[in-house]
């Protein structure tokens, strides 16, 4: 029997591995499943035995992207097993392995030494590849972007994303450019993030819209209410809340009847955070509640193929009370203990932790604990600074505003300067 053959919905304790986002283990039991060794796997990866075993044993953590993308068509595992995004189901045929891996290579590199105009002519054999290589290319961006300046990625992305969009013209039909729609959805969607991380909200604004477009294309409804959500907490970042919470209903329809925990979890975090913003609390702590009630539900529900590479785990629901505490001008204890706190400060993407410093920044000021406030705030200002984040040095300037006394202390001064020697 193939891997192809396989039914991966027998197997439960697989789905429960991915359940809790532990896709090393789903690898390992897949591997187990198809009697395939550990140097095999490796071997057909073209990776170290060692990697493989890194990979089966990194439990909930972060992971390479194409590592195990590759693992999972070697072994005819679901992408959505495995955290990744799938195909729509549309009855086309499985991703043939071989081809994958000589793609997903090639893919890698083709945005930084390929003219889009050199980009091959899709065929239909090529097609599911040709999806899968560029989708990991895109997730691998992602992950960058934890720790690596926008402006650093922003010129490969939009190569790559131009790649992309050269394929699809190249594409035979009209069903292999539907196939390819999503591809396109989230390279843009990418590229809407890092010009809002750069502070360049026009930019930002019309990615997302290209985003949507494309989404729209592909006909895949959670897709579409991915890029929809988006769009929704560009907006209630950015001072437009009223805005967001349309968005947000509009993507709540897309998704109809059945709305998968993790998507009801990401949509009510957004719509509470836009309520904070506008500063209705009581509409905030709906959503709140809403998010956490889906949020418990995820590791129960069925894997997903949504769009989004993070988990929605307990430092995101930690996350969103910290940011809604924030923007209501709410001191910390209000919802939040210490341990809550650290939680929310654990994550490994660089970025978000700085943004989330400063919400805890803003906590203490509403206490008027201004050493406390300042100090965190002036440790995310650096690394706004290191990071050269549009998004982390204005959300510290705004948070500067918000203490206006007329004859501020020396430690206040301190920050103040060092706001003003930024130029970027």
């Amino acid at each position: 029997m193939g891997t192809q053959d396989i039914d991966w919905a027998a197997y439960g304790d697989i789905k429960d591995a991915a359940r809790a986002g532990d896709f090393g283990q789903v690898v390992y039991r897949a591997r187990k499943v198809t009697g395939v060794s550990q140097t095999q796997l490796a071997k057909d990866c073209g990776v170290s035995q060692a990697a493989i075993s890194r990979l089966e044993n990194r439990g909930t953590g972060d992971y390479n992207m194409t590592i195990l993308a590759t693992a999972a068509t070697e072994l005819g595992l679901p992408f959505e097993l495995v955290g990744l995004a799938n195909q729509p189901s549309n009855g086309t045929p499985s991703v043939e392995r071989r081809e994958f891996m000589g793609l997903a290579a090639g893919a890698a590199v083709l945005p930084l030494a390929y003219s889009p105009a050199t980009a091959p002519v899709s065929s239909p054999e090529s097609e599911n590849s040709q999806a899968a290589s560029l989708r990991v290319v895109t997730a691998s961006y992602r992950r960058l972007d934890a720790s690596t300046a926008s402006r650093d990625l922003s010129k490969v992305s939009q190569g790559h994303l131009e790649l992309i969009r050269t394929v699809i013209r190249n594409a035979p039909d009209d069903t292999y450019r539907t196939r390819l729609a999503p591809v396109a959805s989230e390279a843009a969607s990418f590229a809407a993030w890092l010009a809002w991380d750069m502070g360049n909200h026009g930019s930002a604004r019309g990615w997302y819209g290209s985003a949507v477009k494309a989404a729209q294309s592909s006909h895949d409804p959670l897709l579409l209410a991915y890029q929809v959500g988006s769009l929704a907490s560009f907006e209630a970042d950015t001072g437009n809340p009223h805005a967001a919470i349309r968005l947000i209903h509009q993507a709540r329809h897309h998704l109809g009847s059945h709305v998968p925990p993790l998507a009801g979890a990401w949509l009510a975090s957004i719509e509470a955070t836009a309520h904070a913003a506008s500063q209705d609390r009581r509409a905030c702590e709906k959503a709140l509640k809403a998010c956490a009630q889906h949020a418990a539900q995820i590791p129960d529900a069925e894997p997903v193929a949504w769009p989004w590479i993070f988990a929605f785990d307990e430092r995101k629901l930690v996350a969103c009370y910290l940011t809604c505490t924030a923007r209501l001008g709410q001191p910390l204890h209000t919802r939040l203990s210490e341990q809550n706190v650290e939680t929310a400060l654990s994550s490994a993407h660089d970025k978000q932790r700085a943004l989330l410093t400063l919400d805890v920044a803003l906590g203490y000021l509403a206490t008027n604990e201004l050493d406390k406030a300042f100090d965190l705030a002036s440790r995310a200002l650096t690394e706004g600074v290191r990071l050269q984040s549009g998004k982390i040095v204005e959300r510290a300037r705004a948070f500067r505003r918000s203490y206006n006394v007329a004859a501020p202390p020396a430690r206040v001064r301190q920050f103040d300067s060092q706001l003003q020697a930024i130029y970027m």
